[in-house]
């Protein structure tokens, strides 16, 4: 029984605000929408700047709920993100390898790694063995040391976050390299940094989703640079 109610739950995924996503898809035709499979692309219609972000989901939530924030950084800088569909919806169960996603994409000469949540310390873990240039964390933080590495981090995280506290970000800072960029939206929450609705835990938020999204997409574009 437990086991049949662990599986009913990771089957579950928080699909929240769909229409968010759907605007993606339809309404913006600057970003074009392919799903591969095991991962959802959002690829740049003007053109790829060569640099690609492998994003991982937080635990049981939609990959299409991430479209809309990620979407303006896609169509500012050309970057092309491939959101992945892990495996029972939890990263933790996906053992697959980075190349497994990014093999989709060849044209794309340099890549990245990040997530959301457990996501992002899934990321974590794949940045360490991974070739890859850089980790981009979103309301998380690593469990793994790479404050030894020189790869190229940046963490954006809520001021509002009742999970991945500021708190809980700044603790694990150490872990990070020295030079790593920390960015703070004031007022965003967990739940932000996509589309799927409230979350159980988390804080209230005092910034409304488009002003979360434009803090998300402000530092995202700082980091791989506007067009």
């Amino acid at each position: 029984m437990v086991v049949l109610g662990f599986l009913a739950w990771a089957n579950t995924p928080m699909m929240g605000e769909r229409p968010a996503a759907l605007e993606v898809r339809h309404g913006d035709s600057r970003v074009a929408v392919t799903d591969l499979g095991d991962a959802v692309e959002l690829a740049p219609v003007d053109g790829r700047s060569g640099t690609g972000l492998v994003f991982i989901p937080g635990a049981v939530v939609d990959p299409y709920a991430y479209m809309d924030k990620l979407s303006e950084t896609v169509a500012d800088t050309g970057l092309t993100v491939l959101i992945t569909k892990p495996t029972l919806n939890l990263a933790f169960f996906d053992t697959r390898p980075l190349s497994a996603f990014t093999s989709h994409v060849p044209e794309v000469e340099r890549w990245y790694v990040g997530g959301h949540s457990l996501g992002g310390v899934r990321a974590c873990q794949l940045a360490e063995g991974g070739d890859v240039a850089g980790l981009v964390l979103f309301g998380s933080h690593c469990a793994n040391d790479l404050s030894g590495t020189d790869l190229r981090v940046l963490s954006i995280s809520g001021g509002r976050d009742g999970l991945s506290t500021p708190a809980k970000i700044d603790a694990a800072r150490g872990l990070l390299p020295q030079a790593a960029t920390m960015v703070q939206i004031q007022g965003m929450n967990h739940a932000q940094f996509g589309n799927y609705g409230p979350q159980s835990g988390d804080g209230e938020a005092t910034i409304s989703d488009a002003e979360a999204r434009h803090g998300v997409t402000v530092a995202l574009g700082k980091f791989f640079g506007e067009r």
